[in-house]
């Protein structure tokens, strides 16, 4: 999707489609800025407010057919006034973007009201206006033959601003382009099932972002992580015919400043192995790498942006499934760090391919590192769908990437790393097992990373409850959500903001 910045009146805007973002109406009255356009429409948007059938209540969605100017004119709702933030308008533009997909509309106008800008800067709104029409007009359709199915995509976004905002404006919309970019890529990966998207097709598009971009691209195979002695990521990877592969991918442009790195559970297929799952909704356990998809989402914003600061993403792939090879209850298995763990469960791998992402991150000398994962359904019980579960060992980190997560519209709320929690991982025959009971599960997976950090800031981020939805929303199609593009990239810009 292009998008631009244009500067001309609302009555006088040709697209076939123009949305317009309003606050909630108080006084039932036309906003004085859409006065023209209530013009146009021979008073149709009077009518509409005057009878209540648009107050602008969140979500709201109203279409209008004016006598000249824009095809359709499309009302969409932010809520109160004092709640309108930058997510507001995020969310609106996505209504909106979901809206001109269902039209069928490949170029879209988009307006926030004057009236409801309520502390929201032009360079956010126009960040945010790109981010969101491109969240809800989002669509996957690549892997289906019958054209007829497919529907038309937004092509072209013109954002209507005045003049005097317009430069403001277009700094945020540069911003959002590149979001909107890796957020598209993130939740392209996502939907690929897992005979598609596979550990080696993870590192091809590593590869190809590093072709495109001038990235340092390492991928190791099987016999390198050996070597190494990347234990966890090996056992896991045992019982599938598909290679494993352990992707690196560096951004530099900070000098010898010490890195940000990334790391993303990247388990294209998740059965569970002997610990199988049930079979119910098991086609889920495709985004069991939305973490992947999530740092290789982010390379792709960089390389747009390009923010003054050194970024490493770290990608440990592999498939988990059961077989004659696969790793079983039972087992013990030594990570790269050299500390043995104890497999209680075979569906608890994801924490086992991170046990060895964590100790490879210290050969960065990192300034930080925030790993992001599928990692526990526990996290869902706690949560629900609404929030990510953080934990780490850095108060300050945490305060950041929480800052971020509110910055990017992807919410995270800290859980505790209290010692009493490491007492459930205690293994009697090895330094910690990999499973701590069904109490506090997602504290005690993020404490069984704990194990294997060190020297560093460290977060964790269970996305295991944000990653996809499985159900439409307003704002957002049925499907993978490519959560943490927009977290880690905030992230990134207010480190490079110092």
């Amino acid at each position: 999707m292009i998008s631009s910045v244009k500067v001309v009146p609302l009555d006088r805007v040709a697209a076939p489609l123009l949305a317009v973002a309003v606050g909630e109406l108080s006084s039932g009255k036309v906003p004085s800025s859409l006065l023209g356009l209530d013009a146009n429409t021979g008073g149709e948007l009077a009518r509409l407010i005057d009878s209540g059938d648009f107050t602008g209540k969140r979500d709201q969605v109203s279409v209008v057919y004016p006598k000249k100017g824009a095809k359709r004119l499309v009302l969409v709702g932010l809520g109160p006034p004092a709640e309108i933030t930058r997510g507001a308008v995020r969310r609106g533009a996505a209504v909106a973007g979901r809206k001109a997909l269902e039209l069928e509309a490949e170029i879209i106008a988009f307006h926030l009201a004057h009236e409801t800008h309520c502390g929201v800067p032009p360079a956010v709104a126009g960040q945010v206006a790109v981010e969101g029409v491109a969240q809800g007009a989002w669509q996957f359709d690549s892997l289906k033959a019958r054209e007829k199915e497919k529907k038309k995509g937004i092509r072209l976004l013109e954002i209507i601003a005045t003049r005097e905002e317009r430069p403001d404006v277009e700094r945020g919309r540069k911003i959002g382009a590149a979001v909107a970019s890796g957020h598209q890529l993130a939740r392209n990966l996502q939907a690929l099932p897992g005979n598609v998207c596979t550990p080696s097709y993870l590192a091809d598009i590593a590869r190809r972002l590093g072709k495109a971009y001038g990235y340092k691209v390492t991928v190791l195979g099987r016999a390198e992580m050996a070597k190494a002695g990347m234990g966890g990521l090996l056992a896991v990877a045992q019982g599938s015919l598909q290679e494993p592969r352990f992707i690196t991918i560096e951004y530099r442009n900070a000098g010898r400043t010490p890195p940000i790195c990334f790391i993303g559970k990247g388990i294209t297929f998740d059965s569970g192995g002997i610990s199988i799952k049930p079979a119910e909704k098991m086609e889920e356990m495709k985004y069991d790498m939305s973490g992947a998809a999530a740092v290789l989402g982010l390379f792709e914003t960089l390389a747009h942006i390009k923010p003054k600061a050194n970024v490493v993403g770290i990608i440990p792939a592999s498939e988990n499934l059961p077989s004659g090879t696969a790793i079983k209850p039972g087992d013990v298995v030594r990570s790269l760090l050299g500390k043995t763990i104890e497999v209680v469960n075979t569906d608890a791998e994801g924490r086992l391919v991170l046990s060895d992402a964590l100790a490879y991150a210290r050969r960065f000398k990192p300034a930080c590192v925030i790993d992001a994962a599928t990692l526990t359904g526990a996290v869902i019980i706690g949560l629900g769908h609404h929030a990510t579960g953080l934990m780490g060992n850095d108060d300050h980190l945490l305060y950041e990437v929480r800052h971020a997560g509110d910055l990017g519209g992807e919410r995270c709320w800290p859980l505790p790393l209290w010692d009493e929690y490491r007492e459930q991982i205690k293994s009697d025959i090895a330094d910690v097992k990999n499973v701590g009971g069904r109490a506090a599960g997602t504290i005690t997976a993020g404490w069984f990373l704990r194990e294997f950090v060190d020297g560093f800031p460290w977060a964790h981020l269970d996305i295991a409850g944000t990653a996809w939805t499985d159900s439409a929303r307003p704002d957002m199609a049925k499907g993978p959500t490519g959560v943490g593009v927009r977290l880690f990239t905030e992230f990134v810009l207010g480190r490079a903001r110092g």
